[in-house]
């Protein structure tokens, strides 16, 4: 038996230990039972459609009609969608309806080559091409991962670097890839579902959390509030810091002693962190050292695109220390001391009050980009509760963020696992014995 790959210097949650000391690997040089199909060989390609925008009444209904704006940065599975599609949008595309366990791949622009699966009955739009696996040839968990691991192959089959990238579906159906016999399939799916399994719990549980930190906070703190209760200017309570400018050339490959150059694409629309953002890293100097960032620091967007503001003015709070280095438009925001608020995380959920944020919004300069300045962001009014109010309510409040930061440290951990042992299953380098 042999474990490979793992994360060092984490710690490991135990119910993963036992997944992977009961889970038993052979490594191999060849793949004799593995056998290469193109994907119109393993299950039906179906490219997604948008109905016309002069049919409005193929809209309201209960189908979800996915888009890649609906993937979630965790999960396996798209849980939902922002449109849904009637009766008549249904009979007008019934040939591009996906069953259950259809595996979804992003194959035009930016996103090109994300992969979920489906876990109820959706019509996508065109940007998506689809496999409706064969179930005779390739177990549906299986090809999701099988995918996965194909990220940089649908890349360069859609042209990576173009202005525009796209695979269609004629190109998408002739890809080629290596599939084991069907017990081989389920053990490695077997494997990767039991992490990804847990990673989505852990990610669940941090939503309720936060919900409930928000909860209690705007029960206390806003409902319950006095008015005779303080205000102060952010910038007269806490440092706003803008980030580093730098450039394409500054990055370098990855090495355990450099820093990941954190930017607006590491945070979350709904605030917090992202758990897989594109990563960057620069190598440590002494003219970076102000910009390093501490854990506890909050971070907070300060530009975003005019047509379709998202992340403008949200933050995220580092969850490490000496990990990150700040990049420019983005925020560092930081308590001066604790004279008025007792720690960060008092300040972190009013910075992420959606009130709170679609305010700061509005004194955005716009333009193509929308943007915020520092002086904008250090002019925002900030509650300032009693400071035994804060002692009797606040230390709740930050008992929940330190439970969320706890399950965050797993997520990274059981994350790097599953990312470590993916591309060794599906090359054959490792082999689950037994099968």
């Amino acid at each position: 038996m042999k474990t490979i790959g793992l994360v060092q210097n984490e710690s490991y949650n135990p119910l993963i230990l036992k997944i992977l000391i009961q889970t038993p690997f052979k490594k191999v040089n060849i793949m004799s039972e593995w056998k290469e199909y193109k994907f119109r060989d393993i299950g039906i390609v179906v490219t997604g459609k948008t109905p016309s925008k002069n049919n409005p009444e193929d809209w309201g209904g209960e189908m979800p009609f996915v888009t890649p704006t609906d993937y979630k940065n965790y999960g396996k599975f798209c849980k939902s969608a922002d449109r849904n599609l009637s009766r008549t949008g249904i009979e007008r595309l019934e040939n591009k309806i996906l069953p259950e366990k259809s595996i979804l791949v992003t194959c035009i622009g930016s996103d090109m080559g994300k992969v979920v699966m489906n876990n109820t009955k959706v019509i996508t739009n065109q940007q998506i091409n689809s496999i409706i696996p064969a179930s005779h040839l390739v177990e549906s968990n299986f090809l999701y991962y099988r995918l996965i691991s194909m990220y940089e192959t649908l890349r360069i089959y859609g042209g990576d670097g173009t202005a525009v990238p796209i695979v269609n579906k004629g190109d998408f159906e002739n890809i080629e890839t290596e599939i084991p016999p069907l017990p081989e399939q389920t053990a490695i799916a077997t494997i990767l579902s039991s992490l990804d399994d847990k990673i989505d719990l852990l990610h669940r549980q941090n939503a309720t959390l936060e919900k409930m930190a928000e909860t209690l906070f705007r029960q206390w703190f806003v409902v319950e509030a006095k008015d005779d209760w303080q205000t102060e200017k952010l910038g007269n309570i806490a440092t706003i810091q803008n980030g580093y400018a730098f450039s394409s050339k500054d990055y370098i490959e990855f090495s355990n002693n450099q820093l990941e150059v954190l930017k607006m694409g590491h945070i979350e629309r709904g605030g917090g962190l992202r758990t897989n953002p594109k990563t960057d890293f620069v190598p440590r100097s002494e003219k970076l050292k102000r910009w390093i960032l501490r854990k506890g620091d909050i971070v907070m967007a300060m530009t975003d695109m005019k047509d379709n503001v998202v992340i403008l003015g949200v933050p995220a709070m580092i969850d490490k220390d000496d990990k990150y280095v700040l990049n420019q438009r983005v925020a560092r925001i930081y308590l001066n001391d604790n004279t008025k608020l007792l720690n960060n995380y008092l300040l972190y959920i009013q910075l992420r009050d959606p009130e709170f944020i679609a305010l700061l919004q509005s004194t955005a300069n716009s333009g193509v980009q929308v943007n915020l300045s520092t002086e904008s962001i250090k002019d925002c009014d900030i509650i300032i509760p009693p400071l035994e109010l804060q002692q009797e309510f606040g230390v709740k409040l930050t008992d929940l963020y330190l439970k969320k930061e706890s399950n965050s440290t797993q997520i990274r951990t059981l994350t790097t696992m599953r990312d470590s042992l993916l591309p060794k299953l599906m090359s054959g380098e490792v082999r689950v014995e037994g099968v």
